[in-house]
Formats: structure tokens, C-alpha cells, sequence
């Protein structure tokens, strides 16, 4: 007798938003950690950790307080970045010991597009624990408040 193990909760979102920046300012927004933590994540969340390292092999660090206090630490490896238009990074989720709760991938890209940027995010994460799976039901939430954040950012 075969049994077939239930798959991993997964998802996948793609976000497209215009900016009126041009493409190398809001591809900085990305790269430069003081700008970075001023719009990750979900709306009123801080960051009161953002250590990047924005090169080919290089490591991400972020980790997100929510307004009750509770942390979120993310962890993750540049695949490519292409100033100003590309960037691919593993992103993953991990608990408080730095056990890995989500495995993620990211690419954004950034087009000049009417004097100003089309940004184009892909994310796709799989959940690896069971607790985990509640996190993928907040990612359309999350991802398009700190897009939001981000244009605000931009904008100011």
C-alpha cells in the first residue's frame, strides 16, 4: 500500500505598482538598509533589525516588530542584483531560535515606465511547519501594506 503525503501549504503573489521615482531610486529603497527598514512590512509593524548585504550571495536580515511587541525575524541570501532592475533573494521565515517556519523566493524587478518605475514582485513561499501555514494566509495583507508603505516612503 502507497499513501501519499499531503503537500506543503504553498503561495505565490505578484504585486505590480507604478512609482513616479525612477527606477535607480526606488531599486535603492531595496538596497540601502536605512531606507529598507523605514517601509518592511505590514502597516505600523518597525524593523528594529534591517542588516542587508545586497550583492550575489549576500545576507538579508530583518526582523519586524508588530505593535503588541512580537517579533518576526526573516532571514535570507541575494541571488542577483542588477542595478537598477532586478533584484532575487531567498527569503525565510524563522522562530526565535532560527529554526527556518517559511521557505520564500523573491524577485523584483523595475522598469522605466512613464518617467517613472513599473515594479514588478514575485514571491512564492512554502510553508514547513504546520504553525507556519497561517503566515501564507497573511501574505497578500503583508506584502501589499509594505508596497504601500513603500510608495508612501517614496513619496515623502
Amino acid at each position: 500500500m502507497t499513501t501519499t503525503a499531503d503537500p506543503a501549504p504553498r503561495r505565490a503573489l505578484t504585486i505590480v505598482r507604478q512609482f513616479a521615482a525612477p527606477p535607480a531610486t526606488v531599486f535603492r529603497m531595496w538596497t540601502d538598509a536605512a531606507e529598507l527598514a523605514q517601509w518592511w512590512g505590514p502597516k505600523n509593524f518597525t524593523n528594529p533589525v534591517c542588516e542587508i548585504d545586497a550583492r550575489p550571495g549576500g545576507a538579508i536580515r530583518i526582523v519586524m516588530q508588530a505593535p503588541d511587541g512580537a517579533r518576526y525575524p526573516m532571514v535570507g541570501t541575494y541571488h542577483e542584483v542588477v542595478a537598477p532592475e532586478r533584484l532575487v533573494f531567498a527569503n525565510h521565515a524563522v522562530d526565535a531560535d532560527g529554526k527556518q517556519l517559511l521557505e520564500g523566493l523573491t524577485t523584483v524587478t523595475f522598469a522605466e515606465h512613464n518617467g517613472g518605475t513599473r515594479m514588478t514582485l514575485h514571491t512564492s513561499a512554502v510553508a514547513l511547519v504546520a504553525d507556519a501555514a497561517k503566515y501564507l494566509d497573511g501574505m497578500d495583507a503583508g506584502w501589499g501594506q509594505s508596497i504601500d508603505r513603500l510608495a508612501a516612503h517614496l513619496a515623502a
